[in-house]
């Protein structure tokens, strides 16, 4: 079947423009520079400033003696009591400040959990399915309080990401999740409504040790 004319003279424009490609107008737009210029503050300010920002509940550890106390004062001014908690790192943490994980997440006041990494410029904790929680701890319970450790704070989503391919490799968690503060939704006559999908209250215990 012959060519007609006018698709011979298209393909001969595409195939003189692959003979003869185009320099790119950026080159410097390809993705090779940070978009975002750190911080000169300390990450551990940024992510607080961040993450209060969107509605979650900040509080600083000087070392685990001092999150023990916060824990207990936190948890003795809501009146909760059943706290559910199912990972083995932290339920040591809890019992040395008197909490006894609670066994059912369906029936929970509070989950506990750890994190993968806090990113400081979105105020974001980053979880995945790989961690003892699993995918739904942080999302099932009204309340979340994620622990994190000062080693953990990362700026940016890409470094949070580096370090989980570096961290899991070929085993890299079937599921990421990037948390910004509590649930929140406007789809409802677009007033801004919390806990619709996910905790009505997220609170982050950030421990400097």
């Amino acid at each position: 079947m012959a060519t007609s004319p006018a698709k011979e003279n298209i393909l001969k424009k595409i195939r003189q423009a692959l003979s003869n490609p185009v320099p790119l107008p950026f080159p410097n737009s390809e993705g090779t520079q940070d978009l975002y210029k750190k911080e000169a503050e300390d990450d551990a300010i940024v992510f607080a400033e961040e993450f209060t920002k969107l509605q979650g509940k900040f509080a600083f550890c000087a070392d685990e003696a001092d999150l023990f106390f916060q824990l207990q004062e936190l948890i003795k001014a809501k009146s909760w009591s059943n706290i559910f908690c199912k990972e083995d790192k932290l339920k040591p943490l809890l019992q040395n400040a008197g909490i006894q994980p609670y066994a059912d997440l369906a029936l929970c006041d509070v989950s506990i959990t750890g994190c993968e990494y806090l990113v400081a410029r979105t105020g974001t904790i980053v979880l995945s399915s790989a961690e003892q929680s699993g995918r739904t701890t942080s999302v099932y319970a009204p309340i979340h309080i994620c622990i994190a450790y000062n080693r953990q704070l990362v700026y940016d989503i890409k470094d949070a990401l580096q370090f989980l391919k570096e961290k899991y490799g070929q085993q890299f968690p079937s599921f990421i999740s990037f948390a910004s503060g509590p649930s929140r939704t406007a789809d409802i006559e677009k007033t801004l409504v919390t806990g619709v999908h996910g905790p009505k209250e997220v609170y982050c215990f950030l421990v400097e040790a």
